[in-house]
């Protein structure tokens, strides 16, 4: 057994009450100004202050003890929505943007997530693995260490599938606890052009069958917006799949207010993401119905967008998690460092609200929180050190990752 102990640490953490911080429990955060951590086999048994737990494991034969230094400890970032697993990156088009060119129009143009399926679809999986690895390693050196990623350039079940074995071989075969989502209802393929219920049907009656035999997928996602899915086909495929045993999000409300986070209220979803445009009776629709809000800030900021407001949100009760949104159009960052500075200075996030959100309500997000999220007992020693007395640092220090260490199961890894 593999016995550790992190000393001299300035440890913050949320606090787990065994369901996803909301309101005034948002920003709810114990620290301890020397505190320590005592973990087995990557499991942490003890935290606290140094010296009550010098003393409770003082009889056992530590294998390592960890100076961290004075250094500021906290959980390992979990980043509850990317599109990390892709084949090209669509750099033109982000300076089709600039020169005036929305999102949308560049999508209607065939761009977009169209560009990006065609280059899955021409990728090998092999050479799909090693893109999409180094796009994970890259957030795994900014601290991320529980990522979820979603499907959705492949838009056929051949390529869904193969965009599936990318994601599971990525969590085999790096430190990260990776959760898979199925999001073949990403985008309209231009072979259906103009026929999008008729690929609502193929999405509802081949591809969520076979994804679900294939047994990797833990969710299934659509993308709810005018030009893209409509409420009512959102609804078609998002029951679809929790008939199949599949755990619903959903893209909603990103570009104007389609109703997609009343829709993610009325299913019961576990998040709703982006809601850049929702209104408020479904802001407190979600609160009612307990779904947590993924938002997005990194890809307000790519499209020069107004913000998700955060604030009302968290007025009303709903729960906030914050996600970098990984891919190659929209929002093209690994940093979770990035992505909590953008809360704090743009969405009016307390640091320790912002703390909450990338950590612990970015785990129930994703249905890790028994695993990961916070530092507690039972819970992984998922663990990084960063270059400042606390989470602020993160905010303050902007430009740069403060991630000095980063540990998973207790191990050092980046």
């Amino acid at each position: 057994m593999s016995k550790k102990l992190f000393v001299n640490a300035r440890i913050v953490t949320p606090i787990d009450k065994g369901k996803p911080s909301s309101g005034k429990d948002q920003g709810l955060v114990r620290s301890y100004e020397r505190g320590s951590v005592y973990c087995e086999d990557g499991i942490i048994k003890e935290v606290g202050d140094e010296e009550r737990i010098k003393e409770l494991v003082c009889d056992r034969d530590i294998d390592m003890v960890i100076n961290c230094e004075g250094m500021c400890l906290i959980p390992g970032f979990v980043d509850p929505h990317t599109h990390m697993c892709f084949a090209a990156r669509r750099e033109e088009e982000f300076s089709m943007r600039l020169r005036g060119a929305s999102y949308m129009e560049i999508h209607k143009r065939g761009g977009g997530i169209l560009s990006s399926v065609r280059s899955v679809r021409d990728s090998g999986e092999e050479e799909l693995f090693l893109t999409t690895l180094s796009n994970v390693e890259s957030a795994l050196s900014m601290g991320t260490t529980t990522v979820e990623i979603k499907s959705g350039y492949g838009l056929d079940t051949e390529n869904e599938l193969k965009m599936l074995r990318v994601i599971r071989r990525i969590g085999l075969e790096t430190p990260l606890d990776v959760v898979p989502t199925f999001m073949g209802a990403h985008a309209v393929p231009e072979e259906f052009r103009g026929e999008p219920d008729r690929f609502v049907d193929l999405v509802v009656e081949e591809m969520i069958p076979e994804v679900k035999k294939q047994g990797i997928a833990h969710f299934i996602d659509v993308f709810c917006e005018e030009g893209v899915f409509t409420l009512e086909q959102s609804r078609k495929i998002l029951e679809a799949g929790m008939r199949a045993g599949f755990k619903a999000k959903i893209h909603a409300d990103e570009v104007i207010d389609t109703g997609g986070a009343g829709l993610a209220a009325a299913l019961g979803a576990i998040s709703a993401e982006h809601l850049l445009a929702a209104n408020e009776n479904n802001i407190a629709s979600m609160s009612e119905s307990g779904v947590i809000a993924d938002l997005l800030p990194g890809t307000a900021y790519s499209l020069r967008k107004a913000y998700a407001r955060a604030g009302k949100m968290i007025e009303r009760g709903v729960p906030v998690g914050l996600a970098s949104d990984c891919n190659p159009g929209s929002c093209f960052t690994e940093s979770m460092p990035f992505v909590f500075g953008l809360a704090v200075m743009n969405m009016g996030m307390t640091p320790e609200e912002a703390l909450v959100a990338s950590t612990l309500n970015s785990a129930y997000a994703i249905e890790m929180a028994a695993r990961v999220g916070s530092v507690e007992p039972g819970k992984q020693a998922d663990l990084i050190l960063l270059d400042g007395d606390s989470p602020t640092i993160l905010a303050y220090h902007a430009g740069v990752s403060p991630v000095m260490a980063v540990y998973k199961l207790g191990e050092l890894v980046a």
